[in-house]
C-alpha cells in the first residue's frame, strides 16, 4: 500500500495533514479540535459535549435537516465524539463525494447556536446525563476521576452535570466557542484517495476566515489525590471497584511498554486478572488498561461481584499487580505483539481508522508516525523496558473507590 504523508499549515494557522492513498477506495476527513473537559471552567462544564450536540443544529447556510439529508445523500458515514480533551467531527465517503462531505464539516463546525435550539438541546444533554447514572461502570469511573484528580480539570465530567447544564447559558457557549475553536487549535486530518492540493484549497476557501485566538492548555503533570472511598446507590445490586494509579503521559515514549505492562496484567483474555478472578469464578468483571493523556497517564483496574467480596477481589488483583513483573516472560510479550499488531492494522486497513490515528497523534504530539514506526515499536518493547516502567510507575499511589448496593 502506497501511502503518502503531506501537511499544510495555513496562514490562519489551520493545520491540514494528511495520509494520501490513490488505491484506496474510500476518502476520510476529520476536523480534531484539541478542546473538551479539562479544557473548561467548572462552572460550564459540559460545553465542549453541549457543542457537539449543536454543531448539527445548523449553520447560517443550512439547517440542521439539510445537515442530516445532505450526509445521507452522498451515502456518508458520519458521527463527532468528545473526550476530556479533544472534540471531533468527521466523515468518510466514497472519492468522488469527498468535496461534499468536507464541505459540510467545515460549516458545522461554525454552527449557529441558535438560543431557541440551545434550550432544545439541553433537554436532550440531561436526558443523557440520566441514562449514564444508571451505569455503574460510568458513575465509578467518574466518581473516582473526580477524587483523584480533585482541584484539576481532568476531575470534570465530559457531559458535565444536571447542575452546570442546567445553569448553562448561550452566551457562555458561545464565548468558550470563540476562544477554542479557532484555527490554531484545529487539525484537519484527510486519508484515503484524496487530492490533497485540491482539498487543502477548497479547506481555505472554506476556513479562511477562522481566526487565531492562541488558545493554549497546560499540559504539566497534574497534582493527584491518594484516597479510599465508598460510595452506595439504590440502583445497583452487584458490587464494583476501580483502582486509579499514575502512569505515563501520551508524550512519553514509555507509553507502549505501559500499554503492554495493562494489557498482561487485565487485557479481555490471557491476562493474570482474567485468569485469577474470571475465570475461578470469583468476579463478573475484572479488567485493567492504560489512559494516556496530553502531560499525564493512568492506569485503571476493574472489577465486579458479589458486594460481599469486593474487598476480596481488590485484595486479589493488588495480589497480581505485586506479582506482575517478577512473573512476566518473554511469551507474554510475544503474544500481546502479536494481538497488538492485529489490531493497529486492521484499524488502518481503512481510510476511516487512518484518518482518526493521524488527528489524534498530530492533535497530541504534533509529529507523524507512520503505522509502520508505531508497529516497529511496540515490536521493540522489551522485558527490560517493561520492568523499568513498572519501577517507575508502580501503580501507586492508589485512589481506590468502591460502589455497593445501598
Amino acid at each position: 500500500m502506497a501511502v503518502t504523508f503531506q501537511k499544510r499549515v495555513l496562514g490562519n494557522g489551520l493545520t491540514i495533514v494528511g495520509e494520501i492513498d490513490e488505491e484506496a477506495h474510500t476518502s476520510a476527513c476529520g476536523f480534531f479540535v484539541k478542546t473538551g473537559a479539562r479544557d473548561e471552567d467548572r462552572a460550564v462544564m459540559g460545553v465542549s459535549h453541549f457543542l457537539e450536540h449543536m454543531m448539527f443544529k445548523g449553520t447560517d447556510r443550512r439547517s440542521a435537516d439539510d445537515v442530516n439529508r445532505e450526509f445521507d445523500e452522498i451515502g456518508a458515514q458520519y458521527n463527532a465524539y468528545t473526550s476530556a480533551e479533544i472534540t471531533c467531527f468527521y466523515a468518510s465517503t466514497l472519492p468522488e463525494h469527498f468535496p461534499v462531505a468536507t464541505d459540510i464539516l467545515a460549516d458545522i463546525l461554525r454552527p449557529a447556536i441558535r438560543e431557541t435550539d440551545f434550550d432544545t438541546e439541553k433537554g436532550v444533554i440531561l436526558e443523557e446525563i440520566a441514562m449514564y447514572k444508571d451505569n455503574p461502570f460510568w458513575n465509578i469511573y467518574e466518581r473516582a476521576m473526580e477524587e483523584y484528580f480533585e482541584h484539576h480539570t481532568l476531575a470534570h465530567r465530559v457531559l458535565g452535570t444536571e447542575e452546570t447544564v442546567s445553569r448553562l447559558r448561550r452566551d457562555q457557549m458561545k464565548e468558550y466557542f470563540d476562544e477554542r475553536y479557532s484555527a490554531d487549535n484545529t487539525t484537519v486530518a484527510l486519508a484515503g484517495r484524496v487530492d490533497f492540493d485540491d482539498a487543502c484549497e477548497q479547506i481555505e476557501s472554506a476556513c479562511h476566515r477562522w481566526t487565531r485566538t492562541g488558545a493554549t492548555r497546560d499540559g504539566g503533570t497534574p497534582q493527584t489525590v491518594t484516597k479510599d472511598f465508598t460510595e452506595r446507590s439504590e440502583k445497583v445490586s452487584r458490587g464494583y471497584a476501580m483502582i486509579i494509579t499514575p502512569a505515563p503521559a501520551l508524550q512519553d515514549e514509555r507509553r507502549y511498554a505501559a500499554m503492554m505492562l495493562a494489557k498482561v496484567l487485565g487485557d479481555q483474555d490471557n491476562s493474570r486478572l482474567h485468569w485469577s478472578l474470571i475465570e475461578t469464578g470469583l468476579a463478573d468483571e475484572a479488567v485493567a488498561d492504560y489512559d494516556p493523556r496530553d502531560g499525564c497517564g493512568q492506569y485503571i483496574v476493574y472489577v465486579s461481584g458479589e458486594p460481599a467480596k469486593i474487598d476480596e477481589l481488590l485484595a486479589l488483583a493488588q495480589n497480581e499487580i505485586a506479582g506482575l513483573v517478577d512473573s512476566l516472560t518473554e511469551d507474554d510479550l510475544e503474544k500481546l505483539r502479536s494481538r497488538i499488531a492485529t489490531g493497529v492494522v486492521l484499524a488502518g486497513e481503512r481510510p476511516g481508522g487512518r484518518m482518526q490515528r493521524l488527528g489524534r497523534l498530530w492533535t497530541y504530539l504534533g509529529e507523524y508516525l507512520t503505522l509502520e514506526q508505531e508497529l516497529e515499536r511496540i515490536n521493540a518493547v522489551t522485558l527490560d523496558e517493561v520492568r523499568s516502567v513498572f519501577e517507575a510507575f508502580p501503580f501507586e499511589p492508589r485512589t481506590v473507590g468502591r460502589l455497593l448496593p445501598a
